[in-house]
């Protein structure tokens, strides 16, 4: 079984162009999103997927792994479907597991990986997963840009939107133990196939979310529970303001 991580990036971001190469204090966001993910030692494949000349030329000059893709997906999952398909370097076997590692998640942490694919590798029926963040600020609760998740006592995900939910009266506190999607998913490669040939579902385009496609399909997508910290996702541009706040405090910070 190998690890396989795909970034997949695009220019052409509906709520933020440019959004990859955007400068977060010193360098474009997806350096700071390739070298924090160099930063997990496990894997066996970590590329960049694109479908932009701009994003291709800066990888090669950064001597990242790079991929070009087909301009023609809606969704960051089908880019990383078609990257994987393009891997020369060994066959991929249908029990791999292949890591989605958003693009504009520039404060990952390389131990929230094996946080990810633990539950795949513990327990037989779980097939895929996605990183589930505690919430405890109830701004990013609220936020649209965010999308929270509802899920069962057995961590299956039951659906994902950018309302705020759980909604307990529309009040926000701690105890609600609401949790919001972490750009990292993982997914047995044969299980991303079956994702990826099947057409974009109602709810998926309603929701702007992937992972209603999984619903949609009568399949199951366990949550990999992850603790609070403080780190931001960048959705629109007022977003790298919020990093640029924080990210000089994260550990990791000066390790890449």
């Amino acid at each position: 079984m190998r690890i396989i991580g795909i970034i997949p990036a695009r220019m052409a971001a509906s709520r933020f162009p440019g959004k990859p190469m955007y400068n977060i204090i010193d360098r474009p966001m997806l350096a700071h999103v390739y070298g924090r993910a160099k930063l997990y030692n496990s894997w066996d494949h970590l590329a960049i997927a694109t479908c932009d000349k701009e994003i291709e030329d800066y990888a090669i000059s950064q001597n990242y792994e790079c991929t070009m893709t087909s301009d023609k997906h809606a969704r960051a999952l089908d880019r990383v479907a078609e990257a994987v398909e393009k891997i020369t370097e060994f066959k991929v076997q249908e029990d791999d597991i292949i890591i989605n590692v958003q693009g504009d998640e520039p404060m990952i942490h390389p131990e929230m990986f094996p946080t990810l694919i633990e539950p795949i590798l513990k327990r037989e029926e779980v097939k895929a997963t996605i990183l589930a963040m505690l919430i405890e600020e109830e701004s990013i609760w609220r936020n649209p840009d965010t999308v929270k998740l509802i899920y069962n006592d057995n961590h299956e995900v039951l659906y994902t939107t950018r309302s705020p939910v759980p909604y307990n009266g529309n009040k926000f506190s701690k105890e609600l133990q609401a949790r919001r999607i972490y750009g990292l998913f993982a997914f047995e490669w044969k299980y991303l196939k079956k994702f990826s040939a099947h057409s974009e579902t109602r709810l998926e385009k309603l929701e702007s979310c992937d992972s209603n496609r999984i619903l949609d399909m009568d399949f199951c997508q366990h949550i990999a529970p992850y603790p609070y910290i403080k780190s931001y996702s960048v959705d629109n541009i007022k977003d790298i303001e919020l990093v640029e706040a924080n990210i000089k405090a994260d550990k990791y910070w000066g390790k890449y």
